[in-house]
């Protein structure tokens, strides 16, 4: 693609809520606008980035043995309420209501649906140790949503998992990631 032809909007002004130098070169580079606030659009040249750390990230999870899952944002009030961290999260989750007046919320985390998951599929500690990740995008409602993508209400994040059936697997495991 031509560079005349691609969309890349710099600006040399930097914004005034802009603390971090980060946030200062990503936004007068052309790789994000700011929707609102904590909210972020990637425009062309920040997905070609995003997309490769992205890979980069999978590359080296996938290299040491970890599985790549996807789990939904939207997330049922009942897992929640099971750990008892529906009422405990407080203000940062978004909550919402559906047409059939059921609680959900979208996903500050995803610990009570991969526990869930990985208690309902697995019956025998042969199947451990289980090393999964994900790369999803992560809601939390920031009081003061500041430094740019850092602390933003809507944001990327890679989460890891691992299921072992003792202390030992889960040094290997740990001493392989680090």
């Amino acid at each position: 693609m031509r560079y005349s032809e691609y969309f890349l909007p710099t600006t040399r002004e930097v914004p005034a809520d802009a603390e971090l130098a980060s946030h200062i070169y990503c936004l007068r580079a052309g790789l994000i606008r700011k929707v609102a606030s904590g909210i972020y659009i990637f425009l062309p040249l920040g997905m070609r980035v995003l997309q490769k750390i992205e890979t980069i990230i999978r590359q080296e999870m996938n290299a040491k043995g970890a599985q790549e899952v996807l789990m939904p944002v939207l997330q049922p009030k009942e897992l929640w309420e099971k750990s008892g961290r529906w009422t405990e999260y407080g203000p940062e989750m978004m909550r919402l209501r559906d047409r059939h007046e059921r609680d959900f919320c979208l996903g500050p985390t995803h610990e009570e649906l991969i526990t869930s998951t990985v208690d309902a599929e697995i019956f025998s500690y042969k199947k451990l140790p289980l090393h999964l990740y994900q790369i999803q995008v992560k809601f939390r409602d920031e009081i003061r949503p500041r430094f740019g993508l850092l602390r933003g209400r809507e944001f990327i994040m890679k989460d890891g998992y691992c299921f072992c059936s003792n202390q030992k697997e889960l040094e290997v495991i740990y001493q392989k990631m680090y």
